[in-house]
């Protein structure tokens, strides 16, 4: 496996070959480049406040198998400069669905508002096209609005970002467990599968939730922030599982606090309407709180006025959102980037 700096690549399109040379890749990247990608990340991080790829893309980036394609654009060098990365475009391919693509998209802070972006999109209409492909902007950044206008992709979804202020006058209620219900903590190696179960059947219609794998629970309970204490379980008296609340706890990046998070709450459907999902929520938020967190975060659709209520009704207030965008349809594909 190669472990050495990569060397610029010539680009796909001639009248930008002295600018944002793109490199393509149809699988996972090598460990160097994985890398570099991941320092692009944080670096985005630090100066958006949140990250630029969803945890199922960073999954993929790192299984050897994933559905990927990958598009690289590095800043002009001369051929003995290693090469640095100005932006990456990852797509999740998605077998069988209607929408069976998600691009994901970030560009380094340095070189923003200069065109790679659009060199990106340009680069992977020709590599793949746009047909089935959602694209996900994550926080309210104009020129994600202005890219998507200029390639034809219309917002159909927005996830809002809320943020709960935990200073000393705010208090929440106690947690209340229906009868027979108590909490414990997820144990490794003991509860994977019959999480796995209580998840799908929870999220029967959310697929990107609803289908995580073993592996997929098995790749997030290897990133640094997974804390087995925090992974909530709400059990009868057989030790059944009827719902979780998995927190997170996002470490500072900087000029940011480290702020946690209400990162799943799920719920059986045998145990739903019980108001065994709110007593979840608080739980989670009073174990969190105990960390000595002053904020926690959360996403909720625009469109899941229940949710949104519920968590309003607790002090949480609009803090961001990220869109989902759509390519409509092939009728759009004579842009004038073709």
């Amino acid at each position: 496996m190669t472990t050495g700096p990569a060397t610029p690549p010539q680009t796909n399109h001639a009248e930008d070959r002295t600018e944002w040379p793109i490199q393509v890749l149809r699988a996972a990247p090598e460990t160097y480049l994985l890398q570099e990608i991941l320092k692009l990340a944080e670096v985005a991080i630090d100066t958006d406040g949140h990250p630029p790829f969803s945890d199922q893309t960073l999954i993929q980036l790192r299984s050897a198998n994933a559905p990927l394609l990958i598009l690289l654009s590095y800043v002009p060098a001369a051929p003995e400069v290693p090469a640095a990365l100005a932006g990456v475009a990852v797509v999740l391919e998605h077998d069988g669905q209607p929408a069976s693509g998600t691009l994901e998209l970030v560009v380094h802070p340095t070189y923003r508002n200069q065109g790679v972006g659009q060199v990106l999109l340009k680069s992977l209409q020709s590599a793949r096209g746009f047909e089935s492909l959602n694209a996900w902007s994550h926080g309210s950044h104009a020129a994600a609005q202005q890219l998507a206008d200029q390639f034809g992709f219309e917002a159909v979804r927005a996830l809002r970002r809320l943020r709960l202020a935990l200073d000393a006058g705010h208090q929440l209620p106690a947690a209340s467990l229906p009868t027979n219900i108590s909490l414990r903590s997820f144990v490794p190696d003991q509860d994977e599968a019959a999480w796995l179960a209580v998840n799908a059947a929870a999220f029967a219609h959310h697929p990107e939730q609803g289908e995580t794998s073993l592996a997929d629970l098995k790749s997030l309970m290897e990133e640094q922030w997974f804390d087995a204490a925090g992974f909530l379980l709400a059990v009868d008296e057989t030790d059944q599982i009827m719902g979780f609340h998995w927190t997170k706890i996002h470490a500072a990046p900087a000029g940011h606090q480290a702020i946690g998070e209400v990162y799943v709450v799920g719920i059986a459907p045998a145990a739903q309407g019980k108001g065994l999902g709110k007593a979840l929520t608080l739980a989670g938020i009073d174990y969190l709180q105990k960390k000595g967190l002053s904020s926690i975060m959360l996403y909720v659709d625009a469109d899941n006025t229940a949710a949104v209520s519920l968590y309003q009704s607790l002090g949480f207030a609009r803090w961001d959102a990220d869109t989902m965008y759509s390519y409509p349809s092939a009728t759009n594909s004579n842009n004038k980037f073709q």
